[in-house]
């Protein structure tokens, strides 16, 4: 049978590219066009191997075996077949578990089927050796591409070289089709930037007092002393970091509060509980007719990154989008910075499709989770001033 089959281990071939552009073996530090990437392969393997296309074996690990949003993404492109293995921490380091094994199975067994004439090998652990081996048996031809290494010296196993029918190596000029190192991040000066509320939410969420410009800031000299950690920065703050700003302000009035909701239930501090008419929001799944569930989830798996503050867009979007009563807006705004407690545990939850969870517990990292939330709020602000500007 004159066809082809690639098998790639996504571990091999994109930490060797991140170490080749970024000087170290972390996929964090690249970006990735997987569409583009998949196309160059097919393109490559059909013209090395003179025969057409069966299929792409794309093995990767991934936590829990949960698909990440680039899985999710990947496996509905053509001709592509997603694996996933395993990916543990062990003494501070990822690695993966179960990808050669199902790796050493699909190249046997492909050979054995005799389901290709040519097989196209991207990885580099000896592990496969054996699996090699057996292919060639077969009488399927092996071609093994190796990514350029970064000190120009081998990153294969070299009896996978040896034993391997035919070499290639997919040098700077290739992988820089589809792979690039990212740049480091440049603080720019805020301009045309979201408004004050938030603003607050995503560098310190504070008490509505600090919203409405009654806290006062703390001296220079306290906030140096102060062993609290500090808020800004960037970093998303937890609530005992945000109850910790009560320490070098005014005492509260009797109707501040500081309110969050979680999947868990509801953290109030010194404030009135939810609102009846916060409490009867609806939900977006009441919202959602089965042709927009069925849209929705092709968005979810074509368009959407998994990016945190994303994914609350996301879901924000469409709930406003289908809300219909313009009150039921007004009712959530006057809810900041606290989420409704069923709408707020409903987006963690559609927040857990795109793998965003710290896979203790089934929990969201909380990180991600104010994330996740100051991106619902960023969406509520962006279309609340676009409804007031059409109506002026």
């Amino acid at each position: 049978m004159d066809r082809c089959v690639v098998l790639v281990d996504a571990g091999y071939l994109l930490g060797a590219a991140a170490s080749l552009l970024a000087g170290e073996p972390a996929r964090g530090q690249i970006t990735v066009d997987h569409s583009v990437l998949i196309q160059s392969l097919r393109e490559r393997a059909e013209e090395e191997t003179g025969c057409g296309l069966l299929r792409i074996y794309w093995f990767d690990g991934a936590p829990d075996r949960v698909p990440q949003p680039e899985h999710r993404r990947m496996r509905v492109m053509s001709r592509v077949t997603v694996r996933l293995g395993a990916l543990t921490r062990s003494e501070g380091r990822w690695a993966q578990k179960g990808v050669d094994a199902a790796m050493h199975a699909e190249l046997t067994e492909l050979a054995r089927n005799r389901a290709c004439s040519d097989i196209v090998l991207i990885t580099g652990d000896g592990d496969l050796l054996p699996g090699l081996m057996s292919a060639k048996e077969h009488g399927v031809a092996v071609h093994l591409w190796a990514v350029q290494a970064a000190d120009g010296d081998y990153n294969q196993s070299e009896d996978l070289v040896a034993e391997a029918d035919e070499r290639r190596v997919l040098d700077r000029e290739w992988i820089t089709r589809s792979v690039r190192a990212k740049e480091p991040p440049t603080p720019c000066p805020p301009s045309g930037g979201p408004g004050p509320e938030i603003a607050a939410i995503l560098s310190a969420p504070l008490p509505e007092s600090a919203k409405n410009g009654t806290a006062a800031p703390a001296e220079p000299d306290e906030a140096a002393d102060s062993e609290e950690p500090t808020t800004g920065g960037g970093r998303v703050p937890t609530p005992k970091d945000l109850a910790g700003l009560g320490r070098h302000q005014p005492a509260p009035q009797p109707t501040t509060t500081l309110r969050w909701s979680s999947d868990r239930g509801l953290a109030e501090r010194g404030g009135s509980p939810e609102s009846p008419e916060a409490a009867a929001l609806p939900m977006l799944a009441q919202l959602t007719t089965a042709e927009q569930r069925w849209a929705d989830r092709e968005e979810d798996i074509t368009a959407v990154s998994g990016d945190p503050s994303e994914v609350g867009q996301v879901f924000a979007r469409r709930w406003i989008a289908r809300l219909g009563q313009p009150v039921l807006l007004r009712h959530l705004s006057a809810e900041y910075p606290r989420v409704p407690h069923r709408i707020d545990g409903e987006l963690l939850r559609y927040a857990a499709r795109f793998g965003l969870l710290a896979h203790k517990d089934d929990q969201i990292d909380e990180q991600d989770r104010y994330a996740i939330r100051a991106g619902f709020w960023r969406e509520v602000e962006a279309v609340t001033k676009e409804r007031r500007s059409s109506e002026e």
